[in-house]
């Protein structure tokens, strides 16, 4: 578990700029005012707050070759893979709190050339109501949020991808998908094309969490960096509804509880992301404080010494 005891590194960006809806740019602070800092010194872990990214404004502005806000994008995101990189390297585990799932594309990706530089074996761990692997042919949006994963495995826009230092941050079968329930039709195809392994609620509701979660890290060891990308959206709205883009049926509170522990207990989680806290959608910072339940369960926070 040693990996789990090195410092946090708490990395806020302030932007909705990958979005369908505003607000969650508020997130970072939302996470701050439901105690995450507070919380995670209490679980006597050293925690650096290294305050809030700066970068462009949101222009709200239509598509433009299949994209919206790709420059906004691009910036918001060096800013990203910029602090995580620092963070990685002063020894740190850097926990980016989202801001929208566009921003994952710089984290993971910092992660990745890290992660190669230093011999290690990356796996993400996904957490979404949706995969997220559009691209700016198939979108029916624009929105970069639901497309960081398929600019990752190097099949995005052209200034998204090759930051790792490589033309793909990850192949497919270095992310495991859980709790999917919304897929684009082009997304379906491109699932079985890449050969993507996705848990999706079916499997968790036929097989349930336990065993979906000894299937996603049965590979996971010593030498692996374990990436978390956590999605408030993977949550059932009911539970979390300060999201922008929520659909029903999602995993519930203990469900999603257990997932979280069994992380934690591989001691391999040194990276994370906590994204889509939509504040303006949300019920009295109710989704941000269930964020910050989690969080502390990946850390190792349980009922009982395990």
């Amino acid at each position: 578990m040693a990996a789990m005891r090195r410092p946090v590194s708490l990395i806020g960006a302030p932007t909705d700029i990958g979005a369908s809806v505003r607000g969650a740019g508020m997130g970072p602070d939302a996470l701050r005012v439901a105690g995450l800092l507070e919380a995670l010194r209490a679980s006597k872990l050293e925690v650096v707050d290294r305050g809030n990214l700066a970068g462009p404004p949101n222009p709200w502005q239509p598509p433009h070759n299949g994209t919206r806000h790709l420059p906004e994008v691009v910036a918001w995101n060096w800013a990203v893979y910029t602090a995580v990189d620092q963070a990685l390297s002063d020894g740190h585990v850097p926990l980016l709190m989202g801001g929208d799932h566009s921003l994952a594309l710089g984290s993971i990706s910092a992660v990745a050339r890290h992660c190669r530089a230093s011999g290690r074996q990356l796996r993400v761990v996904w957490l979404d109501a949706h995969t997220d692997i559009n691209t700016e042919s198939i979108s029916p949006s624009g929105n970069l949020h639901g497309m960081p994963v398929s600019c990752l495995l190097g099949h995005g826009p052209r200034d998204l991808v090759g930051w790792s230092g490589e033309p793909a941050a990850i192949t497919p079968e270095q992310i495991d998908f859980v709790g999917i329930r919304s897929v684009d039709a082009d997304e379906k195809q491109a699932i079985r094309q890449l050969g993507l392994q996705v848990f999706d609620m079916r499997h968790i509701d036929e097989h349930g969490m336990r065993t979906t979660m000894a299937e996603v890290l049965q590979d996971v060891h010593d030498d692996t960096h374990l990436h978390v990308s956590f999605d408030l959206d993977c949550l059932d709205p009911l539970d979390a509804p300060g999201v922008g883009t929520g659909v029903r049926g999602g995993p519930t509170y203990r469900e999603m509880q257990l997932c979280m522990e069994m992380i934690a207990d591989t001691g391999r989680l040194a990276s994370l992301d906590v994204v889509e806290i939509n504040p303006a959608l949300d019920v009295r910072n109710r989704t941000a404080e269930l964020a910050v339940d989690f969080v502390l369960s990946l850390f190792g926070a349980s009922t009982l010494q395990r």
